[in-house]
Protein backbone atom coordinates (compact mmCIF):
# COMPACT_ATOMS: atom_id res chain seq x y z
CA UNK A 1 0.00 0.00 0.00
CA UNK A 2 1.50 3.64 -0.80
CA UNK A 3 1.52 6.67 0.86
CA UNK A 4 -1.49 8.10 -1.03
CA UNK A 5 -3.53 5.43 -0.46
CA UNK A 6 -2.70 6.00 3.92
CA UNK A 7 -3.36 9.08 3.67
CA UNK A 8 -6.92 9.26 1.77
CA UNK A 9 -7.55 6.19 4.23
CA UNK A 10 -7.67 8.00 7.09
CA UNK A 11 -8.76 11.32 5.94
CA UNK A 12 -11.75 9.13 5.60
CA UNK A 13 -11.86 7.86 8.55
CA UNK A 14 -11.33 11.23 10.29
CA UNK A 15 -14.32 12.92 7.99
CA UNK A 16 -16.50 9.79 9.29
CA UNK A 17 -15.91 10.70 12.79
CA UNK A 18 -13.69 13.89 13.65
CA UNK A 19 -12.98 12.74 17.16
CA UNK A 20 -12.56 9.61 18.13
CA UNK A 21 -11.88 8.33 21.31
CA UNK A 22 -11.84 5.15 23.96
CA UNK A 23 -15.26 3.59 25.26
CA UNK A 24 -14.08 3.12 28.16
CA UNK A 25 -15.61 5.52 30.75
CA UNK A 26 -13.26 7.95 32.45
CA UNK A 27 -12.15 11.43 33.70
CA UNK A 28 -8.82 11.63 35.18
CA UNK A 29 -5.39 9.36 34.29
CA UNK A 30 -6.05 6.61 37.19
CA UNK A 31 -9.82 5.87 35.88
CA UNK A 32 -8.56 5.56 32.39
CA UNK A 33 -5.56 3.34 34.11
CA UNK A 34 -8.01 1.07 36.15
CA UNK A 35 -10.35 0.69 33.46
CA UNK A 36 -7.63 -0.35 30.92
CA UNK A 37 -6.48 -2.92 33.63
CA UNK A 38 -10.22 -4.58 34.36
CA UNK A 39 -10.93 -4.78 30.32
CA UNK A 40 -8.94 -7.62 29.67
CA UNK A 41 -11.07 -10.20 28.32
CA UNK A 42 -13.83 -8.15 29.26
CA UNK A 43 -16.55 -5.71 26.92
CA UNK A 44 -15.99 -1.73 27.21
CA UNK A 45 -19.63 -2.05 28.20
CA UNK A 46 -18.86 -4.73 31.04
CA UNK A 47 -16.36 -2.27 32.60
CA UNK A 48 -18.23 0.97 32.46
CA UNK A 49 -20.94 -1.00 34.29
CA UNK A 50 -18.03 -1.86 37.23
CA UNK A 51 -16.45 1.43 37.39
CA UNK A 52 -19.85 3.12 37.47
CA UNK A 53 -20.18 1.47 40.57
CA UNK A 54 -16.31 1.70 41.81
CA UNK A 55 -15.25 5.21 40.99
CA UNK A 56 -17.91 7.17 42.79
CA UNK A 57 -16.73 4.68 46.03
CA UNK A 58 -12.89 5.43 45.70
CA UNK A 59 -11.63 6.48 42.43
CA UNK A 60 -7.66 7.39 43.75
CA UNK A 61 -5.47 5.45 44.47
CA UNK A 62 -5.31 6.05 48.17
CA UNK A 63 -9.09 5.49 48.10
CA UNK A 64 -8.89 2.10 46.31
CA UNK A 65 -6.19 0.80 49.43
CA UNK A 66 -8.73 2.33 51.49
CA UNK A 67 -11.31 0.38 50.24
CA UNK A 68 -9.46 -3.19 50.52
CA UNK A 69 -9.43 -5.99 48.85
CA UNK A 70 -12.45 -7.60 49.45
CA UNK A 71 -14.54 -4.80 48.88
CA UNK A 72 -12.67 -3.92 45.58
CA UNK A 73 -13.68 -7.27 44.69
CA UNK A 74 -17.46 -6.62 45.51
CA UNK A 75 -17.76 -3.60 43.41
CA UNK A 76 -16.03 -5.36 40.06
CA UNK A 77 -17.01 -9.07 40.58
CA UNK A 78 -19.41 -8.83 37.55
CA UNK A 79 -15.92 -8.74 35.27
CA UNK A 80 -14.11 -11.78 34.43
CA UNK A 81 -10.77 -12.66 36.13
CA UNK A 82 -11.96 -10.09 38.74
CA UNK A 83 -9.98 -11.85 41.67
CA UNK A 84 -6.50 -11.24 39.57
CA UNK A 85 -7.78 -7.49 38.33
CA UNK A 86 -8.82 -6.95 42.39
CA UNK A 87 -5.25 -8.08 43.12
CA UNK A 88 -3.01 -6.49 40.33
CA UNK A 89 -5.07 -3.03 40.69
CA UNK A 90 -4.33 -3.11 44.46
CA UNK A 91 -0.50 -3.68 43.93
CA UNK A 92 -0.45 -0.73 41.09
CA UNK A 93 -2.47 1.73 43.80
CA UNK A 94 0.58 0.35 46.38
CA UNK A 95 3.40 1.54 44.05
CA UNK A 96 1.36 4.81 43.04
CA UNK A 97 1.44 5.77 46.09
CA UNK A 98 4.59 5.29 47.48
CA UNK A 99 6.92 5.88 44.53
CA UNK A 100 4.85 8.48 41.94
CA UNK A 101 3.17 10.62 44.86
CA UNK A 102 -0.49 8.85 43.74
CA UNK A 103 -0.07 10.11 40.16
CA UNK A 104 -0.43 7.79 37.12
CA UNK A 105 3.27 8.54 35.02
CA UNK A 106 3.86 9.29 31.75
CA UNK A 107 6.68 7.51 30.88
CA UNK A 108 6.07 3.69 29.10
CA UNK A 109 9.19 2.37 31.70
CA UNK A 110 7.04 3.53 34.41
CA UNK A 111 4.07 2.41 33.72
CA UNK A 112 5.11 -0.90 32.18
CA UNK A 113 6.74 -1.53 35.89
CA UNK A 114 2.86 -1.60 36.87
CA UNK A 115 1.11 -5.02 37.63
CA UNK A 116 -0.71 -6.26 35.20
CA UNK A 117 0.46 -3.69 32.68
CA UNK A 118 1.82 -4.45 29.32
CA UNK A 119 3.02 -2.63 26.01
CA UNK A 120 -0.42 -2.27 25.18
CA UNK A 121 -2.11 -0.84 28.26
CA UNK A 122 0.86 1.43 28.29
CA UNK A 123 0.45 2.24 24.98
CA UNK A 124 -3.46 2.82 25.45
CA UNK A 125 -2.67 5.42 28.66
CA UNK A 126 -0.13 7.24 26.82
CA UNK A 127 -2.09 8.45 24.09
CA UNK A 128 -5.87 8.76 25.63
CA UNK A 129 -4.65 10.58 29.40
CA UNK A 130 -1.46 12.09 27.89
CA UNK A 131 -1.66 12.68 24.18
CA UNK A 132 1.33 10.91 23.15
CA UNK A 133 1.15 9.37 19.52
CA UNK A 134 1.80 5.98 20.55
CA UNK A 135 -0.10 2.80 18.76
CA UNK A 136 -1.97 0.19 20.79
CA UNK A 137 -2.18 -2.57 18.89
CA UNK A 138 -4.85 -4.94 19.88
CA UNK A 139 -6.63 -8.13 18.44
CA UNK A 140 -8.79 -4.94 16.39
CA UNK A 141 -5.99 -3.10 15.09
CA UNK A 142 -3.76 -5.92 14.40
CA UNK A 143 -6.82 -7.59 12.17
CA UNK A 144 -7.42 -4.26 10.05
CA UNK A 145 -3.86 -4.05 9.67
CA UNK A 146 -3.39 -6.94 8.21
CA UNK A 147 -6.56 -7.01 6.21
CA UNK A 148 -6.56 -3.79 4.21
CA UNK A 149 -2.50 -4.03 4.11
CA UNK A 150 -2.39 -0.60 5.48
CA UNK A 151 0.25 -1.74 8.12
CA UNK A 152 0.82 -5.70 7.73
CA UNK A 153 2.93 -7.49 10.10
CA UNK A 154 3.58 -11.17 12.04
CA UNK A 155 2.68 -10.04 15.35
CA UNK A 156 1.72 -6.92 16.99
CA UNK A 157 4.89 -4.99 17.87
CA UNK A 158 6.01 -5.39 13.74
CA UNK A 159 2.39 -4.00 13.36
CA UNK A 160 2.51 -1.28 15.80
CA UNK A 161 6.07 0.02 14.78
CA UNK A 162 4.96 -0.45 10.84
CA UNK A 163 1.84 1.68 11.75
CA UNK A 164 3.90 4.50 13.60
CA UNK A 165 6.17 4.71 10.77
CA UNK A 166 3.84 4.78 8.02
CA UNK A 167 0.61 6.72 9.23
CA UNK A 168 0.67 10.30 8.13
CA UNK A 169 1.82 12.75 11.35
CA UNK A 170 -1.47 14.47 11.19
CA UNK A 171 -3.16 11.47 12.00
CA UNK A 172 -0.73 9.45 13.94
CA UNK A 173 -2.92 10.52 17.72
CA UNK A 174 -6.16 9.29 16.65
CA UNK A 175 -5.35 6.75 14.14
CA UNK A 176 -5.21 4.04 17.18
CA UNK A 177 -9.14 4.61 18.55
CA UNK A 178 -10.16 5.11 14.58
CA UNK A 179 -8.51 1.69 13.53
CA UNK A 180 -9.93 0.00 16.90
CA UNK A 181 -13.54 1.02 16.11
CA UNK A 182 -13.04 0.20 12.37
CA UNK A 183 -12.28 -2.71 13.73
CA UNK A 184 -14.85 -3.23 16.29
CA UNK A 185 -18.16 -2.16 14.23
CA UNK A 186 -17.09 -2.18 10.28
CA UNK A 187 -13.79 -5.07 10.12
CA UNK A 188 -15.39 -7.54 12.24
CA UNK A 189 -13.56 -11.00 12.21
CA UNK A 190 -15.74 -13.22 10.78
CA UNK A 191 -17.33 -11.57 8.14
CA UNK A 192 -16.48 -8.08 7.58
CA UNK A 193 -19.21 -5.16 6.96
CA UNK A 194 -17.43 -4.20 3.50
CA UNK A 195 -20.25 -3.12 1.50
CA UNK A 196 -20.84 -0.09 4.75
CA UNK A 197 -17.30 0.45 4.71
CA UNK A 198 -16.00 4.03 3.93
CA UNK A 199 -12.43 3.03 2.76
CA UNK A 200 -13.81 -0.41 1.07
CA UNK A 201 -12.05 1.27 -2.35
CA UNK A 202 -8.87 1.54 -1.04
CA UNK A 203 -8.72 -1.74 0.89
CA UNK A 204 -6.56 -3.84 -0.30
CA UNK A 205 -8.20 -6.75 1.11
CA UNK A 206 -8.94 -10.10 -1.46
CA UNK A 207 -12.25 -11.33 0.24
CA UNK A 208 -14.49 -8.64 0.16
CA UNK A 209 -18.05 -9.49 1.64
CA UNK A 210 -20.74 -7.14 0.27
CA UNK A 211 -23.17 -6.42 3.44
Amino acid sequence: MNAQKRYEIFSRLREHNPNPTTELDWSTPFELLTAVLLSAQATDVGVNKATARLFPVANTPQAILDLGLDALKEHIKTIGLYNTKAENLLKTCRILVERHGGEVPDTRAELEALPGVGRKTANVILNTAFGQPTMAVDTHIFRVSNRTRIAPGKNVVEVEQKLLRHVPKEFLHDAHHWLILHGRYTCVARRPRCGSCVIEDLCEYKEKVDI
